[in-house]
């Protein structure tokens, strides 16, 4: 059951929103009116307050400065023709913060901080969602160490936040990817599966190193061998062969995917047959050169689906199928677009109303 939490709230004197042009929305640079904060102190968590977007005092000496405890989840809001707003299934995303404050040995945000410290926040500043196709509101609910001490050990103290902003397209195109198979994203027994900012931290050199050879993302392999297909960058990867959804099942070195999991949920729903299971290169590959792979996309909050172009592997490149003509992943990006702002029923139940 959600408790109720009583949250004191500071408004910005004049608002920002006449000053931000919806019609160039760059994903991740806008942010609204004001943010979420919660402070941990003693075993609790205290000090629920709604203050303008802004910069704060940190600590030098800030535990997660130095050692990283650090984890963030990634959610969208959506505005219906009717003014209504919703938020598309953020259960889950609290659901699965706790899974990496639990592995990153912070404390459990409780779900009503989580919640309805969103929920009010959003509420607040609502007339920032925009209603333009393919726009959202991007949630950024996080949680950092705040103890300013340079002891290697959990901090006792922590922030959690949530900031929000409109957003446009991630990719506003088809991605190049490139099978990596020489740095790796994470490990077994690690902390691939969290939502931490560690993981994004040693991501950024070898991405960069795709980016100069004209690749837009990286699909990540196991360590052990480079013989499995594991992430695609920041997005979980699925791919259609022979009419067979087929995407790497989660484990210790897979982030468990809200968009994922939705996608398997509206292919089952379709009949469609679905495997999730190890997916070696050597399939990929194979189901490239004989054109058997019809689609191969992305799967994440921040893109929904990214239809990949092209795969590298090994100096070789392959074209997949016109991301236009594909069938299921429009079929699926359409469907939930057309759920996320209202526009069909949401008979799974996926929007939480604000």
């Amino acid at each position: 059951m959600i408790g109720t939490l009583d949250i004191a709230v500071n408004k910005i004197p004049v608002s920002k929103l006449d000053q931000t042009d919806f019609n160039d929305l760059i994903f991740g640079h806008t942010f609204t009116d004001h943010m979420f904060v919660a402070d941990y102190e003693n075993g609790e968590w205290k000090n629920f307050q709604i203050v303008p977007y802004g910069d704060f005092p940190i600590s030098p000496a800030a535990a997660t400065l130095h050692y990283g405890q650090s984890i963030f989840e990634g959610i969208k809001a959506y505005k219906h023709a009717d003014g209504q707003i919703s938020i598309f299934r953020p259960n889950k995303n609290f659901e699965r913060f706790n899974k990496s404050a639990d592995r990153m040995l912070m404390p459990q945000v409780p779900e009503e901080v989580f919640m309805q410290g969103m929920k009010q926040l959003i509420d607040l500043d609502r007339n920032w969602v925009p209603d333009k196709a393919g726009s959202s509101l991007y949630i950024r609910p996080f949680m950092f160490a705040f103890d300013p001490f340079l002891g290697v050990r959990a901090s006792e103290t922590y922030k959690f936040m949530v900031i929000i902003g409109p957003a446009g397209a991630y990719y506003p195109k088809p991605v190049r990817v490139k099978i990596e198979m020489k740095y790796i994203r994470s490990t077994e027994g690690g902390v691939g599966f969290a939502k931490t900012a560690g993981n994004y931290a040693a991501s950024l050199y070898p991405t960069q190193l795709a980016l100069d050879e004209g690749f837009d993302q990286l699909i990540w392999t196991d360590a052990l061998e480079h013989k499995y297909i594991e992430e695609a960058g920041t997005m979980n990867v699925m791919f259609v062969i022979n009419d067979i959804l087929i995407t790497p099942s989660t484990r210790d070195t897979i982030l468990d995917g809200v968009s994922r999991s939705t996608i398997i949920d509206l292919a089952k729903s379709w009949g469609m047959k679905v495997e999730e299971r190890k997916v070696s290169v050597e399939e990929i590959v194979a189901a490239a050169r004989n054109g058997s792979l019809q689609e191969a996309f992305g799967a994440g909050t921040a893109a929904t689906i990214a239809h990949v172009s092209e795969i590298g592997y090994q100096g070789e490149l392959f074209t997949l199928p016109n991301p236009e003509s594909r069938v299921f992943s429009n079929k699926a990006l359409k469907t939930l677009d057309d759920i996320r702002y209202g526009l069909s029923p949401d008979e799974f139940g996926w929007n939480y109303t604000v």
